[in-house]
């Protein structure tokens, strides 16, 4: 299988390196900066290119993994290819390739990437789409090889799927900056919370949230909140934060 691989950021990076890892053939990166080109191609033995008149158009599959704004000006050069074109975004619908004329569709991998941090791809929920469904058979032979747990799930799910990842994982790490911050006011490493945040990952994987939910405002405690409160009274911010998610706790569990 003779891929092509569009981007060259942290999902392009661990997309390429797994199709590779499984025997694919990555002819090309292309990147805007040729410099991520080369060390992404390096790392998979594929030739960088950054200009258009350069793309090989008749691999088998080409994979849009590059920001969500940019995939529709990416998918305007790829309309006559050969193979299947796919974006790998889960807030974008899948009618922007809409213009392709040999088949598209999506590869949504629900997990958070970094260059820096391996990733067993095996253990990614992967989400496919398609235009039709000879084409949604290549997609799922591409997505089982990569990972046993591939759902069709169309683009209206799709945003609503992204909308909680980024709840429940941006939001969730936007806080551990807020508590490390926090605690490096006061002389405090953050490594003291790791043991905590660690628990409460795993107790979710076998409990529902809402049963493993803990802490002052679900018990209604009242007097805590308010000492919180007033120990946030120089940080503003963080305090609106405090009062809104305890309210929204309290809501929830009283």
């Amino acid at each position: 299988m003779n891929i092509v691989c569009i981007g060259s950021g942290n999902v392009a990076t661990h997309f390429a390196i797994a199709l590779k890892a499984i025997g694919a053939d990555i002819v090309q990166v292309w990147s805007y900066d040729n410099k991520n080109a080369e060390i992404l191609a390096a790392l998979t033995k594929a030739t960088p290119i950054s200009k258009w008149d350069d793309l090989d158009r008749s691999a088998d599959c080409y994979l849009i993994a590059v920001k969500d704004d940019a995939i529709a000006s990416v998918a305007a050069h790829l309309t006559d290819v050969k193979g299947v074109v796919v974006h790998t975004s889960g807030a974008t619908p899948m009618s922007v390739l809409a213009n392709v004329k040999n088949g598209y569709g999506v590869i949504y991998p629900l997990q958070t990437f970094s260059k820096s941090k391996a990733v067993d791809m095996t253990l990614v929920p992967l989400c496919i789409e398609a235009d039709q469904e000879n084409t949604l058979e290549k997609i799922r032979v591409i997505a089982q090889l990569l990972s046993p747990n591939v759902s069709v799930v169309s683009s209206a799910q799709r945003v609503i799927l992204h909308l909680a990842a980024v709840i429940a994982c941006n939001f969730s790490n936007h806080l551990y900056q807020l508590s490390s911050e926090l605690l490096e006011q006061h002389n405090l490493k953050f490594d003291l919370l790791k043991p905590l945040i660690l628990e409460t990952a795993e107790k979710v994987q076998s409990t529902k949230p809402a049963e493993a939910q803990t802490g002052p405002a679900s018990r209604n405690d009242q007097k805590t909140i308010e000492k919180h409160l007033d120990l946030l009274k120089g940080t503003p911010g963080l305090q609106n934060i405090y009062e809104t998610l305890s309210n929204s706790i309290k809501k929830t569990h009283l």
